[in-house]
């Protein structure tokens, strides 16, 4: 699978851009701020539906205008997909796929696999579990339908749970019985999500080992260890120790929206402990190991995309990654770069050919 085509119109800095692709290495090149990042972007949009960088799509909108239109042809198979996304002031987003709208996005999540690798992921590692738990949901989201469909009705009951918590404080009046209703919704869809993410762990978690080993050239020991209450009790009985608790904070306080992942080197916190280097071994790791379970899951290769890698990332670890790119692991990749000189100097030497892109000021010059 390989993206041929895409096109914009008023997305972002992007008044009109129309592009044709490798289905190899392609590389956008220019200096900061002339839009390299927002055609990584679109492409996101054209795979997950959504923005990598901002969950709000109104403001993607480019200055001024009303609607964006986002274009991608996608050789699948040796078959043309065509997918369209658009976008207008206080209307619902429009999706389509060969011309057909999507009654649901979640139908279309998985169908052109995506991974991006940028400067923003250092969230996973320094903000709370909330980032690191998105994490594995957009990985599950796109090997499992049904995945995505659950977690949407988790949030859902978990959102009406709290509500109903904080009416009784307001109220006063408490209905154990309504109470109970939820708790089993709450139950049966918690576990449901507990054993994909459970199941999915014990697959990622070597062929996370195995990525960061070969990063690091063996040099470090480190560890992914998956959190969660359910591991230590059953969601019921979960449920029934914390209800008084749960009255008192107005909010539901175990669950799987509390599940984790816990970042370990040499037996500490890499949050806390882990050099800047090893956090972006670390973040690597896990794109990469997203990259391979990916791969099998689907049994096609997904698009990558790297934003602004070079920059970011020390010699060592950039030759690492590199090295995979040239020895035809990957399929086909997105890069964002300041130096055209340096991004054609890395492949050359690596005798991989690459389509080069030149952005200036929201224009592209292939």
């Amino acid at each position: 699978m390989y993206l041929e085509q895409l096109s914009v119109i008023n997305f972002k800095n992007y008044a009109e851009a129309g592009l044709t692709f490798s289905e190899g290495v392609n590389a956008f090149t220019g200096d900061n701020g002339a839009g390299k990042t927002n055609l990584l972007d679109a492409i996101h949009y054209l795979s997950l539906c959504k923005s990598y960088f901002n969950p709000i799509d109104s403001q993607q909108i480019k200055q001024g205008a009303d609607f964006f239109i986002i274009n991608g042809v996608f050789n699948k198979n040796s078959h043309e997909e065509k997918i369209a996304c658009a976008v207008k002031r206080n209307q619902k987003k429009q999706f389509k796929r060969n011309k057909k709208d999507y009654q649901r996005l979640a139908d279309h999540i998985g169908l052109f696999p995506l991974v991006m690798v940028s400067p923003y992921d250092t969230s996973i590692i320094t903000e709370g579990s909330e980032e690191r738990r998105r994490f594995i949901d957009n990985v599950l989201s796109q090997t499992d339908n049904g995945y995505l469909d659950e977690v949407i009705a988790y949030n859902k009951i978990l959102n009406n749970r709290n509500a109903f918590l904080k009416l009784i404080a307001d109220t006063g009046r408490y209905d154990p019985h309504l109470l109970e209703v939820m708790d089993e919704q709450l139950i049966a869809s918690g576990n449901n999500i507990f054993k994909k993410r459970k199941a999915f762990m014990e697959t990622f978690t070597p062929i996370f080992n195995t990525h960061y080993q070969f990063i690091t050239e063996d040099a470090e020991q480190v560890e992914l260890i998956y959190e969660s209450q359910l591991l230590e009790d059953e969601f019921a009985s979960l449920l029934k120790k914390t209800v008084e608790k749960d009255r008192a904070l107005e909010r539901t306080t175990s669950g799987i929206h509390k599940d984790d992942l816990q970042f370990v080197i040499h037996g500490m916190p890499v949050k806390k402990f882990g050099s800047q280097g090893q956090q972006k071994s670390f973040l690597i790791a896990l794109k990469l190991a997203q990259y391979t379970f990916l791969t099998d899951e689907k049994g096609f290769k997904p698009l990558l995309l790297l934003d602004d890698i070079f920059d970011k990332l020390d010699d060592k670890r950039v030759a690492k990654l590199m090295q995979m790119v040239s020895e035809h692991d990957f399929g086909q990749v997105f890069i964002t770069d300041t130096s055209a000189s340096r991004v054609e100097d890395i492949f050359s030497k690596m005798g991989v050919e690459i389509k080069l892109f030149k952005v200036t000021g929201g224009e592209i010059d292939a």
